[in-house]
């Protein structure tokens, strides 16, 4: 079986960090200092007000839309369904539409 994974789990990023973090202490770089700083506080309120804007003038409207008349509308629906039917022993939709083999 060949299962080549793709990408970097959890761990590994929590590890990358740490990594960071020791290199930075060794460099002797206070990571406290650097964020409360004057400018790293501008930058961050900066990249967070763009951030909402770029959201609010772009991304909210798609967003809304996939989630409340695709997912919601969709989606959601058939869950609620199927969790109702499985709930009272009956088939699924997926159960129904199934083929099935008939051997005698």
């Amino acid at each position: 079986m060949n299962n080549k994974n793709k990408g970097i789990s959890i761990l590994g990023i929590l590890f990358i960090g740490f990594i960071v973090i020791l290199v930075l202490s060794y460099f002797k770089i206070n990571v406290k200092s650097v964020i409360e700083s004057d400018e790293a506080q501008e930058n961050i309120g900066y990249v967070k007000e763009e951030t909402k804007s770029f959201w609010d003038e772009y991304l909210k409207e798609p967003a809304e839309y996939l989630w409340n008349d695709i997912f919601v509308d969709i989606f959601w629906q058939s869950f609620i369904s199927n969790m109702e039917r499985i709930r009272d022993g009956k088939t699924t939709d997926y159960e129904n539409a199934a083929p099935s083999v008939d051997i005698e």
